[in-house]
């Protein structure tokens, strides 16, 4: 297969596609659901990630070590990363809704060096009680100050004095720019490692065949830093390619969205399915003036055909699904200049990249249901997971990779979603492994065994659902429901919680007492349906 044209020079830093633009171009618009607004060339962009570079630099972090970034929507967010990667350091996106817990593993099995955290959140970093010993700093940025005593130090004072320049690291093709956690259907978090060559590979993919991002564009890709998808849209297609990025720290509101497109002029808009979903149902969707966006796509479930339908028949816009995973990038698509297929995931980003696969990891013929895969030999494909060698070959089958989703080929090349491959759940486009809530449940006194599945749900896709057996002489009420939800948020990142909770006296098992979830997730189905 032609992909040459994806693979990165040996010498390779992401950082160099940004530093070229022109310094006096708008980088990033940033307004504050408070009205709080503020923009950055990316001359002064550059600027302070230079100085934050010399900054981390001057502490000893050097290249190949690990930092864990836990920050909000904000300009800071490009700062830190740009100034991470200048440097040739990894970075680990977290989430701020992650927990002491989901925190401790990801520091502990990282051997993270550095923690940067908005000071609104360094209280769960605090909380850990594990042993860290490979962590030496902990800087954290913005909002209210933090007792230096505590072991903290400000990113502000750390950049105080730093030159405007600082030379970028002279990083290998092959060197790790992104350590992406990503849920799995047991036992902890998989560490996905992503290089720089990754995002060359990237930007050459998603830029062009897909966003189809211009440097005159303003670009509203609304994913929060923490998530791979930040680095895929926000970060890397809009500073890439010399666009300038809207940002919005702001909690969902459809009505809200709507108004901004049209006040700030958006013209190529990356939303999730839920959003999407959210705006096609508000009243009055006519009354906005949207005649400036000309590309809006959607990525992490399929969208319904009524979303589709109202954003065309209100704004002349079609809406482009796009599928891909934390191991790779944006993989199947309804690429630009092909015809659409409602219904459909869209074609392969390139011939032979991705294919319908057997047990054996030979292409099926069309029509056939069978494992999504893609080709090894891909250069956006991650390169393995941290300190877990075999598990990337146990998960290829022949000449693929596969990515644990199952669908159909027609005679076209249009692909066609049948469902997950195993248990795990994409609400909203988070995704969520049912042990981590299932073990979450389980501190509580009162359950004795617990499943949870994915029930399907008209706008997020799918909600977690906890079936739950209760210890003998108790019964299940909705106030042990609103108990058992808040515990759930207290022990791990809250979008995780079940939003349905069923007390059942028996959980299916198999011959060998293994939980099967498979049947409750049919069951959730046929109920849907009904």
């Amino acid at each position: 297969m032609e992909n040459t044209r994806w693979v990165a020079p040996e010498f390779y830093n992401i950082t160099s596609e940004m530093e070229q633009h022109p310094a006096d171009k708008p980088a990033l618009k940033w307004l504050h659901e408070n009205g709080d607004y503020e923009e950055i060339t990316y001359g002064e962009l550059m600027k302070q990630a230079s100085r934050l570079a010399g900054g981390l630099s001057g502490l000893g972090l050097e290249k190949g070590d690990r930092v864990l970034v836990m920050v909000p929507r904000s300009i800071i967010a490009y700062v830190i990363y740009l100034a991470c990667l200048k440097l040739g350091l990894a970075v680990i996106p977290s989430s701020e809704m992650l927990r002491a817990k989901d925190l401790a593993y990801r520091l502990r099995h990282s051997e993270a060096r550095a923690v940067i955290v908005w000071s609104e959140v360094t209280g769960e970093v605090n909380k850990i009680t594990d042993d860290l010993p490979a962590l030496d700093y902990r800087l954290s940025v913005g909002g209210a100050e933090v007792d230096p005593l505590g072991g903290w130090t400000g990113l502000e004072n750390l950049m105080n004095g730093q030159p405007d320049s600082f030379p970028t690291v002279a990083s290998r093709r092959e060197d790790i720019a992104i350590l992406a956690y990503t849920s799995g259907t047991t036992g902890n978090p998989k560490a996905v490692v992503h290089t720089h060559a990754w995002g060359y590979a990237h930007l050459r993919i998603v830029s062009s065949l897909w966003m189809d991002i211009q440097e005159s564009d303003i670009v509203w890709a609304t994913a929060a830093p923490g998530w791979q998808k930040w680095i895929w849209s926000p970060f890397l297609t809009v500073l890439g390619n010399g666009a300038t990025g809207f940002v919005y720290n702001g909690s969902f509101h459809p009505h809200r969205y709507l108004q901004l497109l049209q006040d700030q002029g958006i013209q190529v808009l990356c939303c999730t399915p839920t959003e999407y979903r959210l705006m096609a149902k508000t009243e009055g969707l006519s009354r906005f003036d949207l005649s400036k966006l000309r590309c809006a796509v959607s990525a992490g479930e399929p969208l319904n055909q009524e979303v589709i339908n109202a954003f065309q028949q209100h704004f002349g816009i079609t809406i482009r699904d796009g599928y891909g995973q934390t191991e790779s990038t944006l993989i199947i698509a309804a690429l630009k200049g092909e015809p659409l297929r409602v219904g459909s995931m869209g074609k392969s980003i390139a011939p032979g990249i991705v294919e319908v696969v057997d047990e054996d990891g030979l292409p099926l013929p069309a029509g056939e249901v069978g494992d999504i895969a893609v080709h090894l030999s891909m250069p956006a494909l991650f390169q393995s997971y941290y300190k877990d060698p075999e598990r990337k070959a146990n998960s290829s089958h022949g000449e693929y990779f596969i990515t644990g989703d199952r669908a159909r080929k027609d005679e076209e090349g249009y692909f066609w979603f049948e469902g997950r491959g195993d248990d795990i759940i994409i609400s909203s486009g988070y995704t969520i492994g049912p042990f981590e809530v299932e073990e979450a449940l389980m501190k509580h006194a009162l359950v004795k065994e617990c499943a949870v599945v994915a029930s399907p749900d008209e706008i997020r896709g799918s909600i977690v659902k906890a079936f739950v057996v209760l210890k003998d002489g108790h019964t299940g009420t909705p106030e042990l429901v609103r108990e058992l939800q808040a515990s759930v948020k207290e022990w791990t990142a809250p979008y995780k919680y079940p939003r349905k909770i069923e007390f059942i006296v028996d959980l299916p098992k198999t011959a060998s007492g293994k939980i099967r979830r498979v049947a409750l997730r049919d069951l959730e189905k046929k109920a849907a349906q009904k």
